[in-house]
């Protein structure tokens, strides 16, 4: 079953944009069919960093114009520096940015779609619900 809103990471937005694999394109389909995509304003800003040209720019804006932005509250960074902290306490170097996502993720009561493994440790250290995908 699928979770009822979903935060799809930079991670999967790439290999869908890129066509690398049918199985992430068929299942970011499906999912845009049985529930509401969230795409933090943090993700547009990833994949706009990494696009090829103003047309991918352009692209990328006008695609995500179909989905819900969610937006910070007033501690999500200071709660994502918290989490980045207590993950460095048990050895797990986890990147700021996947902490923050993992936050508004949990705020926005979203499950997250991802294919960076860095979101595992964070699992094991938040109530964080991670939507498994075959590649």
């Amino acid at each position: 079953m699928i979770a009822e809103r979903i935060l799809i990471d930079a991670s999967v937005w790439i290999e869908y944009f890129r066509n690398q694999s049918q199985n992430i394109v068929d299942f970011v389909m499906e999912i845009a069919r049985n529930s509401e995509i969230c795409v933090p304003r943090v993700v547009l800003a990833e994949l706009m960093q990494g696009a090829k040209s103003e047309k991918e720019l352009s692209a990328i804006a006008e695609f995500m114009d179909a989905f819900t932005i969610i937006d910070q509250t007033d501690h999500t960074w200071v709660k994502a520096g918290r989490l980045s902290h207590a993950l460095r306490k048990k050895g797990k170097n986890v990147h700021l940015t996947d902490c923050y996502i993992a936050v508004i993720a949990q705020e926005n009561s979203c499950a997250v779609l991802t294919l960076d493994e860095h979101f595992k440790d964070i699992r094991h250290h938040t109530r964080l619900d991670l939507v498994d995908i075959d590649r």
